[in-house]
């Protein structure tokens, strides 16, 4: 399969300029389309949990983005992944979830694995993932779970720097205990650039530029040309 439009479904249109930057330098030959849906994630929250009825807007999200041409279609909101697996059993495209390859290079990097968010309805998604991916892997490790209570409604009420003190001390205290820290949240990246190089001390792992660089390596072995 020649991989020539690829189809990004967001819930969050702040993602856009952040995916578009990341396959203009590394999928420059690559057509890429948007599908925004801000009250996806909104659903979420206020549910708490994932609902059939969102699941499926999901799944009708993708199945628009291989109508509209997608070669391949990667979601990039890791509260909804199930309903992202769910969808890529309907398509005749490829459909990926932008943290699986973060979920992957997580597991090779360490036994003792951090997951961080600070939103619950993230967190256990992606700490789902990464127990499957060491299953898969054949690999025992050893997964802390960490919610950073109160920064996700700090950011939403326009106190971004009360959101990244408390995202950056929570980062600092897990790094002591585990090999590799995965952000189950793309918005906390942007905090990883401001700590000292003295608490960087394991990796820490953010699923946009893991995930293009993913299709990237695919299209370079040629699985997606």
């Amino acid at each position: 399969m020649k991989l020539k439009t690829l189809g990004l479904i967001h819930t969050s249109a702040t993602l856009v300029p952040i995916f578009q930057k990341l396959c203009s330098d590394l999928l420059p030959d690559v057509s890429v389309f948007n599908i925004v849906d801000d009250s996806l994630i909104k659903d979420v929250i206020a549910k708490n949990q994932l609902t059939n009825h969102t699941a499926r807007r999901v799944v009708n999200h993708v199945g628009s983005a291989e109508d509209a041409g997608a070669d391949l279609i990667m979601v990039t909101c890791s509260s909804i992944g199930a309903a992202v697996e769910a969808s890529a059993k309907l398509t005749n495209v490829p459909v990926l979830r932008v943290d699986q390859a973060m979920a992957e290079q997580a597991v090779q990097t360490g036994s003792r694995i951090g997951v961080i968010a600070t939103l619950p309805t993230t967190l256990e998604p992606t700490s789902d993932l990464v127990r499957r991916m060491a299953l898969r892997a054949g690999k025992e490790i050893d997964l802390t779970a960490k919610l950073c209570e109160g920064a996700f409604d700090a950011l939403m009420t326009g106190d971004p720097e009360k959101h990244d003190e408390m995202v950056s001390k929570a980062l600092i205290e897990l790094s002591k205990n585990v090999d590799v820290i995965v952000l189950a949240q793309a918005s906390m990246s942007r905090v990883v650039e401001t700590l000292a190089p003295e608490d960087k001390i394991v990796p820490i792992l953010a699923s946009p530029g893991i995930a293009v660089a993913h299709i990237a390596e695919l299209r370079k072995a040629s699985i997606y040309e």
